[in-house]
């Protein structure tokens, strides 16, 4: 990453490690956030800071997002002082959140346009995983674009995959969230039905290793629900959210989820009863309370 300079927009949860990282591996960063705390304790490390996200553009080759939300997305990549008013051509931009797929088409048409690439490359691995550099990385885009991107991905993340053209990374995100709320369902369900009949859920979850119901949920999350530890790694918002997204694509190309929404209610009540902010895991407290 010698010499490679990088735009980092979006300094939150997942966005500050993944900074951190590419700054420790040579990047030179200019960043850009809302909260401009993150921007102070992080140009004391060497970085860069941008008052906007056009002159985050104006001022590097490659431009990396990771932001909340879809909205999130429009507004800093085509908005007023945006991405767009100050990229330079042949740049390239790389949304590593998870964005709606119709949308993410959109706004790649816009930066090729442009003159530049554009990679969908949304991530899956939590705040752990941005720390460790471990994160799971699913790239949309075209080829050259996507060889580009690989070596700003590869310093992020252990398993770095082109799935296919512009918006199939957010498709395998929207399967991979899926996949991850109603495993955090399921998980949730069984430790509740353990300690309901009086035996150890820690037991059980020894007892489960190496079968088939084990997995990095029962091991990570399994572990949050009994030890009653919601701090956020990734939040129960967002997972509402993407669970929204999916719901939304699924109806846009004439498929039915329905465990997949019936997933989205609980998360719904889990936010009606104030646990937004909490880790994602805290979908046990909903089925606990039940």
């Amino acid at each position: 990453m010698d010499k490679v300079e990088i735009g980092f927009i979006g300094l939150g949860l997942m966005g500050k490690p993944m900074a951190l990282n590419l700054h420790r591996f040579g990047g030179s960063l200019v960043i850009h956030n809302r909260s401009q705390e993150v921007v102070r304790e992080l140009a004391d490390l060497g970085m860069t800071p941008a008052a906007s996200p056009r002159e985050v553009a104006q001022q590097t080759e490659v431009v990396v997002l990771m932001l909340s939300d879809t909205p999130a997305v429009e507004r800093v990549l085509l908005g007023e002082k945006g991405v767009l008013e100050g990229l330079r051509a042949k740049s390239l931009v790389i949304d590593m959140g998870t964005t709606a797929v119709m949308r993410t088409r959109e706004f790649a048409r816009a930066v090729e346009e442009a003159g530049s690439d554009y990679i969908d490359a949304p991530v899956s691995g939590g705040q752990i995983g941005a720390i460790e550099a471990g994160l799971t990385i699913m790239a949309g885009g075209r080829t050259d674009a996507f060889e580009r991107a690989k070596p700003v991905l590869s310093v992020l993340g252990g398993n770095v995959t082109h799935v296919g053209g512009a918006g199939a990374g957010q498709v395998a995100k929207a399967a991979n969230q899926i996949i991850v709320g109603l495993t955090i369902g399921a998980v949730a369900e069984a430790i509740t039905l353990t300690q309901a009949c009086g035996v150890d859920a820690k037991n059980v979850r020894e007892a489960l290793k190496g079968g088939f119901a084990w997995s990095r949920i029962m091991e990570l999350h399994g572990q949050r629900m009994i030890d009653g530890d919601f701090e956020p790694g990734g939040r129960s918002e967002t997972q509402r959210k993407d669970l929204q997204q999916a719901l939304d694509l699924a109806e846009a190309v004439g498929v039915e989820l329905p465990a997949t929404r019936l997933c989205r209610g609980l998360y719904d009540e889990l936010i009606e009863q104030g646990g937004g902010n909490l880790d994602h895991s805290a979908l046990f407290n909903v089925i606990r309370r039940r």
